[in-house]
């Protein structure tokens, strides 16, 4: 596990660096983790690495890379099926992960293809995004009228 968190540590670090030059910015630490985990597995599927050794921190890793995604994607997802869509997603992604790590190709899949479509059923459509957007200006702009 120590080679995991100095990973982590390392590829936060490049990325915090990276993100200076690069045009769209990455969250730093979210890819210290991803990263670290995928080169893991990749070192494991290669049998470079002991599946003994390091199953469990690429679970732990790459569930907490499942938590992040959903919370990214919630921002996209309609209000009223938030909690659905949270459930199954995380559900769904922690099997995908199981299925990674323990080599069940078709749990794997069938779990990404479950999110995919619940991420899609339950999307925001553009006009609701801009509305949300609408209010949250109109919001701010009445705030700072009875500031002052």
């Amino acid at each position: 596990m120590t080679i995991a968190i100095f990973s982590i540590l390392i590829f936060t670090g490049i990325i915090w660096i990276l993100n200076k030059k690069l045009p769209v910015q990455i969250c730093p630490l979210c890819a210290g983790v991803s990263l670290t985990w995928i080169l893991i597995f990749f070192g494991m599927f290669f049998e470079k690495l002991s599946i003994f050794d390091y199953q469990l921190p690429t679970a732990i890793l790459a569930g907490g890379t499942i938590a992040g995604l959903m919370s990214k994607l919630e921002k996209f997802i309609k209000l009223k099926f938030i909690l659905i869509w949270k459930t199954v997603f995380v559900v769904s992604g922690f099997m995908a992960v199981y299925g990674l790590v323990t080599r069940e190709w078709t749990a794997l899949v069938v779990s990404m293809v479950v999110n995919i479509i619940v991420t899609f059923l339950f999307k925001k459509h553009e006009a609701e995004q801009e509305n949300q957007k609408s209010e949250k200006v109109k919001e701010l702009e009445k705030k700072m009228e009875s500031c002052c």
